[in-house]
């Protein structure tokens, strides 16, 4: 769904509740300096790799900014992705065009040969990269506009 705004917030995992209604849901609480945001994770929660999420794991969620958004605090959003991340480490999830460049244009893709590309299942992906959701982890990106970086893995949401 392009018309889809992810946005990361990272921090990290303060607690884990379960929902009282739903068995199959957790509120995943996320600290950093901006203070605490609460994530929904539900069976349609992308898990990158299907971590076991735990207090004091450092993470990146990711939630749509077009999706409506109780007005409670500490704010509440349903997560579409969360993934582990490394803490020199920076995470996107967005869509990508044929060149690589995010539709916001907030960030310029360089595949090179050791870039890792898979799909959300695991498994080595060989086709364009253009027009697909990403997910991409990097560390470091050129003082350019947009910034361009050599990613060190992709995960391509199929």
């Amino acid at each position: 769904m392009e018309n889809q705004t992810l946005v990361p917030v990272s921090g990290v995992i303060q607690r884990i509740t379960p929902l009282s209604q739903d068995c199959c849901s957790l509120q995943v609480s996320i600290v950093n300096n901006s203070g605490v945001s609460n994530f929904i994770v539900s069976p349609s929660t992308y898990v990158v790799q299907e971590i076991h999420l735990r207090a004091g794991m450092l993470v990146t969620a990711f939630y749509d900014s077009n999706l409506a958004i109780p007005l409670v605090y500490p704010p509440e959003y349903q997560a579409v992705i969360i993934s582990r991340k490394n803490s020199n480490e920076t995470i996107y999830a967005g869509w990508f065009d044929d060149n690589l460049l995010a539709v916001d244009q907030s960030l310029k893709l360089n595949v090179a040969p050791s870039t890792q590309i898979i799909t959300s299942n695991g498994q080595r992906f060989n086709c364009s990269l253009g027009g697909r959701l990403l997910i991409v982890y990097y560390s470091a990106t050129t003082m350019s506009l947009p910034p361009q970086t050599t990613p060190r893995r992709i995960i391509v949401v199929c």
